[in-house]
C-alpha cells in the first residue's frame, strides 16, 4: 500500500500540514507512524481530505463533519445522502436569512449615498438638518432601514452583526467559539485574501476587546469590509465579525477563539 509523509500528503491534497495535524487531533484524519515517529498516510487520505473540504465549503461545523465522515466511511452513498440533506437544508435557511439582511443593508447604503449626493453643498457648519445619516423614520428619504437598526432614527448608531440570521441567532451566535481553527484557503488564495484585508483596514485605529480587536475606519469602507467579512467566514468560520455604524465611523470588531489569536493578529494587526 502506498504511503505518504505529511509533506507529500499536503502537496497532493492542497491542505497545509498544520491543518492536517489539526484534523488528526480532532479525529477526522488518522495516521500511522514509522519507527522513527514520522506520520505516514495511505492513498485513502486524499479522498478523505477532499470529502472534508467539500463538507467545510457547505459550512458544516467540525462536529458535524466528524459525524458525516463516519457515515461516508461505511461506503453507502444513500446513507451519506440521507445524512447530508437535512444539514444542507439547515445551512440554506441560514444563508437565505443572512443574504436578506445583507441585501437590506446594501439597499440602505445605496439610498444613503443617493440622498447624500442630492444634498446641496453648504458653506455653514454641518448640523442635523444636513441629513447625512438620513434613511430612518422621519428622514423623508424613503430608503430602507439598515438591518438590526429597528427603524433607528437619523444619527443613531447602527449595529450590523455578520452572524446567522435572527431565526437561529440564539443557538448560532457563538458558533465561532467551537469552529475549527483552520482555513480552507491556501497558497495564492490565502495571500490574495490577506492583501485585500490589509488594504481595506489600512490606517485603522485598533483597540483591544474581549477575545479580539476593534478597528475604527471611515464609514465609506463599510460595503468592502462587509464583503470581505462574509467571504472570510466561509473559509475561516472561527472568526466572528460585528460591524457598528457610528456616524462617519465604522467600528469593526473581530473575535476568534484563543487558538486563533495568532491568526487574528497576523491578519488584522494588534491594539496600539
Amino acid at each position: 500500500m502506498t504511503s505518504m509523509r505529511i509533506s507529500q500528503l499536503a502537496e497532493r491534497s492542497g491542505v497545509p500540514a498544520t491543518t492536517l495535524r489539526f484534523y488528526e487531533s480532532a479525529g477526522l484524519l488518522s495516521a500511522d507512524r514509522t519507527p522513527a515517529g514520522y506520520r505516514v498516510y495511505g492513498e485513502d487520505a486524499v479522498d478523505r481530505l477532499a470529502f472534508i473540504g467539500a463538507a467545510k465549503h457547505l459550512g458544516l461545523a467540525l462536529e458535524e463533519i466528524g459525524e458525516l465522515v463516519g457515515v461516508w466511511e461505511a461506503g453507502a452513498c444513500r446513507d451519506v445522502k440521507a445524512d447530508l440533506r437535512p444539514r444542507i437544508a439547515a445551512r440554506l435557511t441560514e444563508a437565505e436569512a443572512r443574504a436578506a439582511e445583507l441585501a437590506a443593508f446594501t439597499a440602505s447604503l445605496r439610498g444613503a449615498l443617493a440622498h447624500l449626493d442630492a444634498l446641496p453643498d453648504r458653506a455653514g457648519r454641518c448640523d442635523p438638518e444636513c441629513g447625512f445619516l438620513a434613511g430612518g423614520p422621519g428622514s423623508g428619504s424613503g430608503s430602507a432601514p439598515t438591518p438590526n437598526s429597528g427603524g433607528a432614527r437619523r444619527g443613531q448608531p447602527v449595529d450590523i452583526v455578520l452572524t446567522p440570521g435572527r431565526r437561529v441567532a440564539e443557538q448560532e451566535a457563538e458558533r465561532w467559539r467551537d469552529a475549527p481553527v483552520a482555513c480552507s484557503l491556501s497558497g495564492e488564495g490565502l495571500h490574495e485574501r490577506t492583501a485585500h484585508w490589509r488594504e481595506a483596514v489600512d490606517g485603522a485605529t485598533r483597540t483591544a476587546v474581549p477575545d479580539g480587536l476593534r478597528l475604527t475606519l471611515p464609514v465609506d469602507r463599510t460595503a468592502r469590509i462587509a464583503e470581505l467579512a462574509a467571504a472570510e467566514q466561509r473559509c475561516c468560520p472561527f472568526f466572528d465579525f460585528r460591524l457598528h455604524l457610528d456616524g462617519p465611523r465604522l467600528h469593526l470588531e473581530v473575535r476568534a477563539p484563543a487558538d486563533g489569536g495568532a491568526l487574528l493578529t497576523d491578519l488584522f494587526g494588534s491594539a496600539h
